[in-house]
């Protein structure tokens, strides 16, 4: 029996040190020499101070700022540690309610804007953390944030474009607008 029981324990101890302590101390050390920004969360700093994640969407609800898309995450909007979508099926009436809402809320904030709702601004992401619209969905929003800070079309279209980040490696996904970025800009415009 101590034959077996001794490797057993042996083997077991070398690999949660290996796999437990040694593996990720040099993936972290490799991530925080190769990609510092990432492996530091991407934080967004403002004054001296974090106020976000370049990573992690934020709840905008002011008509004076660009909105996100909704997050599905629970009990808080855009809980980190509860990242996940709602699977909530096309079908499921609570989808149905929650889009009706939130299409309520776009129309509310904006009245007299006729176009189309684009589907990120009343559907969560499959993470319910997605930090980014699309360029159609801050372009829906620009006269909204236009008449209540008094500024020009011009400026935001301009503001939008400037905040377009494109395709990853010109090849993956689409192009895209991170909302706290942009409305750091927005708000540090005069």
């Amino acid at each position: 029996m101590n034959n077996l029981l001794r490797p057993a324990i042996s083997l077991f101890v070398l690999l949660s040190v290996m796999t437990g302590i040694v593996y990720p101390l040099v993936v972290t050390g490799i991530a925080q020499v190769t990609f510092p920004e990432q492996a530091g969360g991407s934080l967004i700093v403002k004054d001296g101070k974090p106020i976000g994640s370049a990573l992690i969407g934020q709840s905008f609800t002011d008509p004076k700022y660009f909105w996100g898309r909704p997050s599905a995450t629970s009990p808080q909007s855009y809980n980190a540690a509860a990242s996940s979508g709602s699977n909530q099926g096309p079908l499921n009436p609570a989808l149905t309610d929650a889009v009706k809402g939130r299409v309520d809320a776009l129309k509310a904030a904006d009245p007299t804007n006729n176009n189309p709702i684009p589907a990120d601004l009343v559907t969560a992401s499959a993470s319910g953390l997605d930090p980014h619209i699309s360029p159609v969905a801050a372009a829906y929003q620009i006269a909204r944030v236009a008449k209540t800070r008094g500024l020009p079309l011009e400026r935001l279209t301009a503001l939008i474009a400037q905040h377009t980040q494109g395709r990853q490696w010109g090849v993956f996904g689409e192009p895209r607008v991170n909302v706290l970025k942009l409305n750091l800009a927005l708000d540090s415009m005069r």
